[in-house]
């Protein structure tokens, strides 16, 4: 069974930094597109930034410039450097993957809560 594992979620002031992790376990071959959502209260999940294997990557319009992902993909996991956090910001991150390119199989971590306040 694939999962999904994200930790690095916390409290922390306008304007700092956080970085998320997530991991994925249970699949051996590389993982084709593994990226980062967001749900802050009262609103739909929504796209924070995704990168494929092959280096590829995409952000939300309100993340560019301040977010950045990576992947290490001999290991299947994949960041998310968050800098210059804005109250808007505040949201429960999940982890995604799509294991493989044009499939739609999809799987989801479990969230990690960012939250920004002074």
């Amino acid at each position: 069974q694939v999962q999904l594992v994200a930790s690095g979620g916390g409290l922390v002031q306008p304007g700092g930094s956080l970085r998320l992790s997530c991991a994925a376990s249970g699949i051996i071959a590389s993982i084709y597109a593994m990226g980062w959502y967001r749900q802050a209260p009262g609103k739909q999940r929504e796209l924070v930034a995704t990168a494929t294997s092959g280096g590829s990557t995409n952000y939300a319009d309100s993340v560019k410039g301040r977010f950045t992902i990576s992947r290490d993909g001999p290991r299947n996991t994949v960041y998310l450097q968050i800098n210059s956090l804005k109250a808007e910001d505040t949201a429960v991150y999940y982890c995604n993957a799509v294991p493989l390119r044009g499939s739609s199989w999809t799987i989801w971590g479990q969230g990690t809560q960012v939250t920004v306040s002074s």
